[in-house]
């Protein structure tokens, strides 16, 4: 659910904790003391039966005044996406490409063709039904440059929009640039929900999609109202509307969850600590998403002194990726050793150099770099920030680096820290396809290419990674990828974190991926 916009939703919160409604009362978090053991779902509170009916109420972190139901926009209020929409396909419970809005979906020979056969019988919330024409139009929205979406950067090299076809209602024609054997991938990113034919204009306001809720009410940074979409293809939601709140404070948001006045805390990863807090309560409980984030230092290659790849590489083995998942996240998470692609993805290679403080000394030594000292970044917006930098700190010590950890404010910190200075903390969530990880975050000149690494070798790799159709060796290609960005890129991974994700004990159903959870089956239990 770190494109925190995300990288899930960084665009949307870096522009400012703006107003955030009020739940109407104060709350004080208690000591950090309770459960000894780690966090998790008890059996019954994921596995048993909700009741039909019923409101979910969800606290999420504060986000921009200029947040917007434009599900490619980079100011999108993440939240009501997966509830408001459909997209042509999916990431499925396995992590594969599944059925959407579109049944099925083919290449041509050379990939470089691919058609989707959409569903009959859907219906936008507005009563129109859905054709090939709204899955086409939003294609070319995406690629607008007045829309100007974070996707626009991974589609509008491969998107042939002049020969872009609909021979009838059902069939979409989708003509590439060059061949891209994951190109359907491609299109499970929150930003290609598919809105009508021609919605452009009031899409921001309207929120009219295919998906299981429609809008009754939205304020930007503030609260909203989903109600069921009766109509909805896959059939009734459980629940009968969903409220969010925005609340800008984790500890106000962990807090009104123990109070008992919210039921679920979204786009929030709880510190251990809370978490404790929380598992430990007779009204809440802990849903814990394995690896369902990875953390991130990473280096702008355009800074002294990581313009220099001996400097990068010592970066890297001068710390111990184990010491940090223990520091930072208590043993709840997996070590990352500078790969970004999480270990449940099929394309995930194991082989990565080893921490070794000695040859991070002789190789700052070369650089010119011998007793380095810089300073860290972090902020108290993510709880994970700055245990991770003080980890990191103690790690790195071994090889002679000295590291300065400085804390900015919360509220500014996607806009005046993040893509700004050398060296900072930040996050992603996992759940994109290897190649809109590696084309989105790493690639020249994306958006959100968070280092400003630019190697015309990776990105030709990329190229003829996604050109093969033979899946194993196109596996093989993206697994050089991933060496390419260890050994020469700017992003240090420490870690992917397990997500510990606040719920009410009366929440059922609850199943998160691919950026989202299930927003059909999840409800309440006694509602």
């Amino acid at each position: 659910m770190s494109d925190t916009h995300h990288p899930g939703r960084r665009s949307v919160l870096a522009a400012g904790a703006a107003s955030a409604a009020s739940l109407g009362a104060s709350w004080l978090l208690s000591g950090c003391t309770g459960a000894s053991a780690a966090p998790t779902l008890p059996t019954d509170e994921k596995q048993g039966t909700p009741d039909r009916g019923g409101t979910l109420r969800i606290a999420r972190p504060p986000a921009s005044d200029a947040e917007t139901l434009d599900p490619a926009s980079a100011l999108s209020a993440y939240e009501y996406l997966g509830a408001l929409y459909n997209r042509l396909v999916r990431i499925g419970a396995d992590g594969t490409v599944a059925p959407d809005l579109a049944e099925s979906w083919e290449p041509d020979a050379r990939a470089r063709t691919w058609t989707f056969r959409l569903r009959k019988g859907v219906t936008f919330h507005d009563g129109r039904r859905l054709t090939s024409a709204d899955a086409a139009y939003t294609l070319r929205h995406i690629l607008d440059e007045k829309t100007a979406s974070p996707q626009a950067a991974v589609l509008a090299p491969l998107v042939d929009l002049d020969r872009l076809r609909t021979p009838d209602a059902h069939t979409l024609v989708v003509p590439l640039k060059t061949p891209n054997a994951e190109f359907p991938s491609l299109l499970t990113h929150y930003n290609c929900y598919v809105i009508p034919d021609g919605s452009a204009g009031g899409i921001s306001r309207t929120g009219i999609g295919t998906g299981p809720f429609k809008l009754e009410s939205f304020t930007p940074a503030g609260p909203g109202r989903i109600t069921a979409y009766e109509g909805h293809w896959a059939g009734r939601p459980v629940l009968d509307a969903i409220s969010f709140y925005s609340v800008a404070d984790m500890s106000a948001r962990s807090n009104a969850l123990l109070a008992g006045q919210v039921d679920l805390l979204s786009q929030t990863n709880l510190d251990f600590a809370t978490a404790r807090v929380v598992a430990a309560s007779d009204r809440a409980t802990i849903a814990r998403v394995e690896n369902g984030q990875w953390y991130v230092l990473p280096m702008l290659t355009t800074e002294k002194p990581f313009t220099d790849v001996r400097v990068r590489q010592a970066m890297k083995l001068a710390y111990d990726p184990e010491h940090v998942v223990k520091v930072a996240l208590q043993g709840a998470g997996t070590a990352g050793w500078d790969n970004p692609v999480p270990p449940s993805d099929p394309a995930h290679i194991t082989t990565h150099p080893e921490h070794d403080p000695e040859q991070a000394k002789y190789l700052l030594k070369q650089a010119g770099h011998e007793g380095l000292t810089v300073d860290l970044h972090t902020s108290s917006y993510d709880p994970v920030f700055t245990p991770m930098a003080l980890a990191y700190q103690d790690s790195a010590r071994r090889a002679g680096i000295r590291i300065r950890v400085k804390s900015a404010a919360a509220d500014s910190y996607y806009t005046q820290i993040w893509m700004k200075k050398p060296l900072m903390a930040t996050y992603w969530f996992t759940g994109r396809p290897v190649d809109q990880l590696l084309t989105q975050v790493f690639r020249s000149g994306s958006s959100y290419n968070e280092t400003a690494w630019s190697d015309k070798d990776f990105d030709a790799l990329l190229d003829r990674a996604r050109q093969e159709t033979d899946d194993k060796r196109r596996r093989e290609l993206y697994g050089e990828a991933q060496t390419f960005v260890i050994e020469k890129g700017g992003a240090i991974t420490p870690m992917f974190a397990d997500r510990l994700v606040g719920l009410s004990r009366k929440v059922r159903g609850y199943a998160e991926y691919g950026f989202e959870f299930d927003y059909l089956g999840i409800g309440l239990k006694g509602a």
